[in-house]
């Protein structure tokens, strides 16, 4: 058996206007906020995606963002280089150099993915979004404006202080502690602890024998029996 609906109610005519010039009455009441761009520079969110910057100094040439991103925008070329060994006999390494870092901006989708995948923070977001070009050939913009764009990159916010520590600072702040107590000295007994071991110990009177001790002690009895057959 179907449920029966409950009756809707009868609609007032003209109900309909009068939302919408109630709406319209709210917005004229307001003041109006013109932004002065450019000669006033937004107040964007610190989280804004305008640019990608790049921290050359931590990027290994791993390749990882530009195998993962959706559009093929991000040109790499590197060369190996031979580091010589350390110490005497060790061995020769090989590093990578990064020749070429580039992002076409008329791909990109501003997805973020190419951040999040970078193991090295070497790409972070910066609010820059002035960067329009007459030609679409010149949004592809190579490592020296993604330098200039990294020192625009605002700093990351506070951590909320109710936060889990992370792994990582929770990892070298154990392993500080265990070495600090593996090099302090072991602790020694301190005066206070020494006086009270020695109130606790047993005393035994001066000239008390170990066999005095043990011996049972007489009874008043014996005592006066043995003094009897002392003067018999």
């Amino acid at each position: 058996m179907a449920a029966s609906l409950p009756p809707s109610r009868p609609r007032i005519p003209g109900s309909g206007l009068a939302k919408g010039l109630a709406v319209t009455l709210r917005t004229m009441t307001k003041k109006s906020v013109t932004a002065q761009y450019p000669d006033a520079q937004p107040d964007l969110p610190p989280r804004t995606r305008g640019v990608i910057g790049l921290f050359e100094e931590n990027c290994t040439v791993c390749m990882l963002c530009a195998r993962e991103c959706p559009d093929w925008c991000i040109y790499i070329d590197s060369h190996k280089e031979t580091v010589p060994a350390a110490t005497p006999g060790g061995r020769e390494r090989s590093r990578n150099v990064l020749d070429r870092f580039a992002i076409d901006f008329a791909l990109c989708m501003y997805c973020g993915i190419c951040i999040e995948v970078c193991p090295f923070d070497a790409l972070f977001w910066s609010p820059e979004f002035e960067y329009a070009e007459t030609d679409i050939h010149d949004l592809t913009h190579e490592r020296d404006k993604l330098r200039e764009w990294m020192w625009t990159v605002p700093a990351p916010p506070a951590l909320d202080p109710a936060a889990e520590e992370p792994k990582e600072v929770a990892t070298a702040r154990k392993t500080a502690e265990k070495l600090a107590a593996q090099q302090q000295p072991a602790p020694t007994e301190s005066a206070a602890d020494e006086q009270a071991r020695a109130a606790e110990a047993p005393t035994h009177p001066a000239g008390d024998s170990r066999q005095q001790t043990d011996q049972p002690r007489q009874r008043p009895a014996d005592r006066q029996t043995d003094r009897q057959e002392g003067q018999e």
